[in-house]
């Protein structure tokens, strides 16, 4: 069984929150991942269980890879649909916060979302969580993923019986991708009893799998190929790695969001890889570079992340962004690497 997630104060303050809310809206991250995407359909999905019909807000485009989940037509893009989006936030009874720590991770959306009246409630496993005006803030780090942090909130609301596979695949979904297809910050025996109740709702847990990870394009095989021969650069007496995307690599390659999940965790299958880093050009602004990290055992990439990059995350897995050129960005994780070359030994 599970262990509450809720304080018996936040649990009732919550309960009386989403009953007394005549417009809800969900929202996440800027450069949605599974987790964010599947913990607002999967919240969604729950209200609707109590009779709410929420709407879903994301500040720009998700993988394509992640447009078989159930609900995702309904998702409305701000990016896309500023108007209609910034009228639903202004007008809306109550606010929920996914995945995300502050409020500059929605971007452009940030100052809409501020600018909103309603009280929020933020569910997050990231560190130092800081958003305005939450009435009731769930932030665990040792949790794998948002989406269990929903799982758990309601499972101890009593609500997870009354779910179906529209919770329960992108539930899973959200906790296979944020643990790379839970091979790192996921061996509590908690998450495997989640799954075991998730897939008591039918879900095909391996087409979900092959949903995500055999869902690439032939463009995408041919940016695998290229960055392991061309554009890695592995320092072996440091256990490091790290590779670069440039505009020209992302337009030769027919670059769109989400070809480049999970390339940063490739290096780390060469023996005895302990780091390894990204740098990916923005598309569209200059001098924007963002950076992706992975570790293995108790190597500390979100402390990389956030010396190095203006960024954080995980133990494990970590982000964050530099605004300079792509030489530049190597140059700063150069000098990262270094620092951290004893630890790295």
């Amino acid at each position: 069984m599970l262990n509450d997630i809720l304080s018996p104060a936040d649990r009732d303050r919550l309960l009386s929150l989403i009953d007394g809310a005549g417009s809800i809206v969900l929202c996440c991250h800027v450069n949605p991942d599974g987790d964010a995407i599947g913990s607002c359909l999967g919240w969604a999905g729950y209200l609707r269980s109590r009779g709410k019909d929420p709407k879903i807000i994301i500040p720009d485009q998700y993988p394509d890879f992640l447009q078989w989940m159930p609900g995702t037509q309904n998702i409305i893009r701000y990016d896309k649909h500023k108007d209609e989006a910034d009228g639903l936030l202004a007008s809306a009874d109550l606010l929920f916060c996914l995945d995300f720590n502050q409020t500059s991770r929605t971007d452009a959306m940030a100052p809409a979302l501020e600018a909103s009246p309603a009280p929020r409630v933020l569910f997050d496993h990231h560190l130092s969580p800081d958003v305005p005006g939450c009435a009731v803030t769930v932030s665990d780090t040792s949790m794998c993923s948002t989406c269990e942090i929903v799982f758990r909130v309601v499972w101890q609301l009593g609500g997870f019986s009354e779910t179906d596979k529209t919770f329960a695949a992108p539930i899973y979904c959200g906790m296979m991708t944020d643990t790379g297809g839970f091979t790192y910050n996921s061996t509590r025996p908690e998450v495997y009893f989640i799954i075991s109740q998730l897939l008591t709702k039918g879900i095909d847990k391996d087409k979900i799998y092959r949903n995500v990870y055999n869902n690439y394009s032939e463009n995408r095989m041919r940016l695998v190929g290229y960055v392991l021969w061309r554009k890695l650069v592995v320092d072996s007496a440091r256990h490091a790695s790290y590779f670069t995307l440039t505009k020209r690599d992302l337009h030769d390659f027919h670059f769109i969001k989400g070809d480049a999940e999970g390339l940063v965790n490739m290096p780390l299958q060469i023996k005895g890889m302990k780091l390894s880093i990204s740098l990916r050009e923005d598309l569209y602004k200059d001098n924007l570079v963002w950076v992706s990290l992975r570790s293995v055992d108790d190597f500390p990439c979100n402390k990389v992340a956030e010396m190095f990059f203006n960024g954080g995350g995980h133990l494990n897995a970590s982000g964050g962004r530099l605004y300079c050129s792509i030489g530049e960005a190597v140059r700063v994780t150069r000098r990262a690497i270094e620092h951290f070359a004893d630890k790295l030994k």
